[in-house]
């Protein structure tokens, strides 16, 4: 199925090749303010931690309200990927995001696929705000 908003391919189409990437398509989700879309990305007890190991979020139970009210609060969200490195199950995105409210500009986020690779289980953020 075409769906143009999502360099013309549809999340759940992507699913069923072996070319998906929870990354690249939590990083569209987010761009586009689609929370459906974003926790369709991240293992459902998915752990998301700050720069020093401290707990944040576990699970979609905890990460849907926060990601609601962020992109509800935030209509012009938007993350710039700079840069981005793999290292067999991890992806570290460097990223520069405006329009967050509140503010955070700067962060790399490392990401921690599971065994599969088509889920995002863990997640540690590198703010400029830590």
């Amino acid at each position: 199925m075409r769906c143009g908003r999502h360099n013309g391919w549809c999340l759940r189409d992507s699913i069923l090749t072996s070319n998906f990437d929870p990354v690249q398509a939590q990083l569209e989700a987010y761009n586009a303010g689609d929370v459906a879309r974003f926790l369709a990305c991240y293992t459902a007890d998915c752990v998301v931690e700050d720069g020093a190991g401290s707990l944040l979020l576990t699970g979609h139970a905890q990460m849907q309200p926060r990601y609601e009210a962020l992109f509800r609060n935030s209509p012009s969200l938007y993350c710039a990927l700079a840069n981005r490195t793999r290292i067999g199950r991890y992806v570290i995105d460097e990223e520069r995001i405006t329009g967050r409210v509140p503010a955070i500009n700067h962060a790399v986020v490392i990401y921690r696929l599971n065994a599969s690779g088509d889920r995002i289980e863990h997640v540690r953020f590198l703010r400029d705000t830590d």
